[in-house]
This record gives structure tokens, sequence and C-alpha cells, in this order.
């Protein structure tokens, strides 16, 4: 597997050592954040030395802690500061000027300007998302009247991923590898060893996790036992997602702030994830779930008179006893009083049953070479682009006469994500093998999708004994 991952992906490739106690360890750094430094720093053999990386760490990646010490230097001692952040530009409408924040520092955009040399220069970067990950390079414009206030400006910006990735080339390379051999090669991009799974079900199961970071608007439930890596997988693999744990959450967050007249999570993530869902409170429970239901139906969400457009999932994680590890019993009973009405968990489109995912142990971290997780989160996120998927799908799968159209919308979008994750080289209907289809892209979304319709009829007798009809694939026989 070493062999062809490194003939096929060449740099892409890095040596995780994530068994050992080592350097990276006591960083707690994002996935895609470290495997760039592996890639920026490590050698063939997978060797770094400590100190340089060190000393990059400590120069360019900067805690939240270390802010004050930032601005001091800019401001006072004049300097020039270059650090890695994420970044979002703005553009005033009334008055033309562009600005910057810097959300992880809580830099607004009244605080800061960017000249239009410099946004001339690299205004296509950063253009490119609501915020986007690089190196930001900053001075200072000093006070000079009350009208023309002391601003930090941004002077350069190198983005994050300053290679170009050929998706047509990833898409190709999957015809030289078994389903088997890409499935273990999905486990070592995203930090974990195949070896360590006991069955290719809790390989799946994990992988299933996958499908919101892979195709839009993909609205998934997931209740799991404690350690099995839920926030670690939905909060650190992508810097394309938002992984959000406890605490209260509103309408504004979520949506659009009317006040500060700016857009919520859901628009510039490919997902926000609630994580331990059971401890999460909501402003307004009434305002959150018809904003919520008007969303999931259909990417659009209307705030007063501001109404939206977003792509992002929204993903339920929480934890479950064992004695409740149930399909057939009441699941969600748990869940905060917001998620207790029907209408909105028919939204969801299918449900990860996690305790099939093993409790996180030694034998599961990943300690070998290894897809670059910085280069696979941005092929996922390129992915969810590609329409030409939903069209194969669309052609292989059989509906049900009088099928209901949430029921038919779910399966084919779990069913999309599934082709894109495991067969991504497929060009069209003819080019998949149906059975390989029906075993790993069909069958699991009705599964999935089974679930929440069995919990719908629990929550409400309107939907009590009806189950997901049978859905056939085009061609298939058996």
């Amino acid at each position: 597997m070493k062999d062809l991952l490194r003939e096929y992906f060449d740099d892409m490739v890095v040596y995780k050592d994530l068994r050992k106690s080592n350097f990276f360890s006591a960083l707690s750094l994002p996935s895609f954040l470290r495997d760039w430094l592996l890639k920026r720093f490590a050698d063939n053999d997978g060797s770094f030395d400590i100190e340089e990386l060190s000393e990059y760490i400590k120069q360019y990646i900067p805690k939240k802690d270390d802010w004050v010490r930032i601005k001091d230097r800019i401001i006072n001692e004049n300097e020039r500061v270059k650090f890695l952040a994420k970044v979002s530009a703005d553009i005033d409408i009334k008055t033309g000027e562009i600005s910057f924040t810097l959300p992880d520092f809580s830099l607004g955009k009244k605080e800061t300007l960017i000249e239009q040399h410099v946004w001339d220069s690299c205004k296509e970067e950063l253009i490119a998302g609501k915020e986007i990950w690089g190196i930001v390079e900053l001075g200072y414009r000093p006070f000079i009247s009350k009208t023309e206030p002391g601003k930090i400006k941004l002077i350069g910006f190198q983005n994050f991923c300053p290679y170009t990735i050929d998706l047509d080339y990833y898409k190709e390379v999957r015809n030289n590898f078994t389903i088997e051999q890409w499935i273990d090669l999905l486990l070592g991009a995203i930090d974990y060893n195949a070896g360590g799974y006991d069955t290719e079900k809790e390989k799946l199961t994990m992988l299933t996790r996958l499908l919101p970071f892979i195709e839009k608007r993909l609205n998934l439930i997931e209740l799991a036992p404690k350690g099995t890596g839920k926030s670690y997988l939905f909060g650190r693999v992508s810097k394309y997602c938002w992984l959000s744990s406890g605490g209260v959450m509103s309408r504004a967050k979520m949506f659009y702030d009317q006040a500060k007249k700016q857009q919520g999570l859901v628009c510039g993530n490919d997902f926000v994830a609630l994580d331990e869902v059971q401890t999460i409170s909501f402003a307004d429970v009434d305002e959150m779930r018809a904003a919520l239901k008007g969303y999931m139906e259909s990417g659009i969400f209307t705030v007063g008179n501001y109404e939206g457009t977003a792509e992002s999932g929204v993903v339920l994680l929480g934890n479950i006893n064992e004695e409740n590890m149930n399909e057939y019993g009441n699941m969600l009973e748990e869940l905060p009083k917001i998620f207790h009405e029907s209408a909105l968990i028919d939204r969801f489109h299918g449900f990860i049953k996690g305790w099939d995912i093993p409790r996180m142990h030694d034998d599961l971290k990943i300690s070998d070479w290894a897809l670059n997780s910085e280069y696979f989160s941005e092929i996922m996120h390129l992915l969810r682009d590609d329409v030409s998927y939903r069209a194969i799908v669309d052609e292989l799968v059989i509906v049900p006469e009088k099928a209901d159209t949430r029921d038919t919308e779910a399966i084919k979008r779990i069913c999309t994500a599934y082709v894109k994750l495991l067969f991504p080289n497929v060009r069209n209907f003819d080019d998949i093998d149906l059975l390989q289809f029906k075993k790993y892209c069909l069958r699991p979304a009705v599964s999935m999708r089974s679930i929440i319709k069995y919990q719908l009829g629990i929550l409400d007798t309107e939907y009590k004994g009806k189950s997901v009809p049978r859905f056939e694939i085009r061609g298939l026989n058996i």
C-alpha cells in the first residue's frame, strides 16, 4: 500500500506517527495544519528537524494569548509581522474602503484596512471564500485624525494552499486501487490505521462521517458512545468546517445577525456540526426551529428583510448510553426540545450509528505513510461542486411509485456522497460496478434513512408504520 501511495500521489503523501507521544501531540494542531507543516519540513523519509519546525511554529502560528504582543510589535515597535491565520475581506458599499477581519483574534473590520495596491495583488485569493487561511503580513497606519484613526493594515497575503490541485488526476488515480485499498487509503488520510479495525463495517461507518464534507447540504445525525473520535474528525480534519460545542446557539449566530449585518455559520462553511448537542441551548426555540426547517429544506433562510442562501450541511453529534443504542427505540428523547418535532427531524437525511465505530485505541492511530490530510480536505471541498455524480445516481436508482419525496432526496444525496468518496473515478453510470454500488452506496443510504424514518414514527403517529420503500438499481436484476 505504501508503494502504491508513493507511486501515484508522490508529494501528497506524508509520514504520520500518531501512536507515539511525539512532537506534534503537545501542539493540538488540526490535522490539516499538521500535514501542511509536514509537507513543508519533512524529508523523503518522513523525518524533520524539530528545532527548525519549532522555530517556524513559534514565529508563524501564534496562540490567541499572543495577540497583545503582536499588536505591540505592529503599533508601538512599527514592525511588519507575518503569521498564519484565517482572514476575511470586506468592501464597504458607502465608502469603497476595503477592510479585513481576523476572526480567531477578534480583530474587526472597523480596525483594519487593505490599501488598493495590496488588494489588487491578492484579491483573487481573498475573495475565493468567506474565510481564507494564509500567511498574513500586517503593518500599521498611524492615527491622523478622528476621521482617520489608526488602523492595522494588510501588507501581504500568501495562500495557505500555494499549490494547484489536479482534481481530474485524483479521480483517475482511483482506477489503480481496489475498493478495499481505497477504503484503507481514505482512513489514512484522516489519521486512522486501517489495520486497527476488526471489520469492514467498522471502517465504512467511520468513513460515513466524511459524507457532509463532500456533498452540499447533507444533514445528518450521529449518536455514539464517548471516545469514538466524533469531535476530532468533524472539527480538526478540514479547515472548511465548523464544530460548535455546547453553549447557546442563536438564529443570529447560525444564519444572520441583523444588528451586525453579518452572515452566520452556515455561510462559508461546508457544514456546521453541533457537538455535544445535548448540552446546547437555543436562545429562542421556536425561532430557531423555523429557521432550521426552512434552511434544511431549501438552502434558503430569511431573517427580517434579509434572504440568504448557503450550501452548508447541518450535523448533530451526541453521546448515547449503551442501553439506548437501539435504532428501534426512542434514541432522540435526550436531544434538546427543539429536535422533538417530526417536521424538523424529517429534514435530516440520515442517521449514523456511532456505536458501530470502535472506541479510540492506539492500534487505530496511524503510524505509516498516508495521504496528506490538508490535500485530502481540499479534494473533498472541490468535489462538492461536481454535479456529475448526482446525474449518475439519478440514472442508476429506480424510484418506486409514490415514494416520499424526502426519502428519495435523502437516499440519492447520501448515495451521491458515497460515490464521490469511494468511486471518484466514475464518469458515467456504465463505469461503476452495480453490485459494488449496491453494497457501498445504495444499501447504506437506505439504512441511514430508514433509521430516521423509524424515529419519526416514534415521535409522531402520522409516520408510525411507514418505512422507506424498496429502491432498485437500473440494470441489476438480483
